[in-house]
């Protein structure tokens, strides 16, 4: 059976789609293939990569793309987490069926690595468990 194919969009790729593209190909990677893209590249947020670790998964190998990176592929799913994103996103992307579910950006938060850290971690906890209940049951 094919997987279900998942593209989670969000301004920059850089923390947002990039945490929600590793947790969906951890936890649900037997059933669905997650990517993630842009309006805009940037660089994948070290911040991001951490919290994801501390949960045992690894998206330092992951980079930031454009959604132009998947012209004329097709998904089953495209997924906004942010308003910009959502607004600025085609209407139709490879057949997908749209969804927007946003969360906050903890990478606008001032402050140091220890005090956003928790903002962070919430975030990511939040991103996983909206892909478990969301996608969980997709055959």
């Amino acid at each position: 059976m094919a997987k279900t194919k998942i593209l989670f969009l969000c301004t920059h790729n850089s923390c947002r789609s990039q945490m929600a593209e590793g947790l969906a190909n951890h936890y649900l990677g037997d059933r669905v293939e997650a990517f993630s893209a842009g309006t805009e590249a940037t660089r994948v947020n070290p911040l991001a990569i951490k919290v994801v670790a501390e949960l045992g998964i690894d998206i330092s190998g992951q980079r930031s793309k454009t959604l132009d990176e998947f012209a004329g592929e097709q998904f089953d799913h495209a997924v906004t987490l942010c308003g910009d994103a959502n607004d600025k996103c085609p209407l139709f992307i490879g057949g997908a069926r749209r969804i927007h579910r946003g969360f906050d950006d903890p990478s606008r938060l001032p402050g140091t690595e220890e005090e956003v850290l928790p903002e962070f971690r919430r975030v990511r906890d939040e991103i996983k468990g909206w892909i478990i209940d969301y996608f969980g049951g997709t055959p």
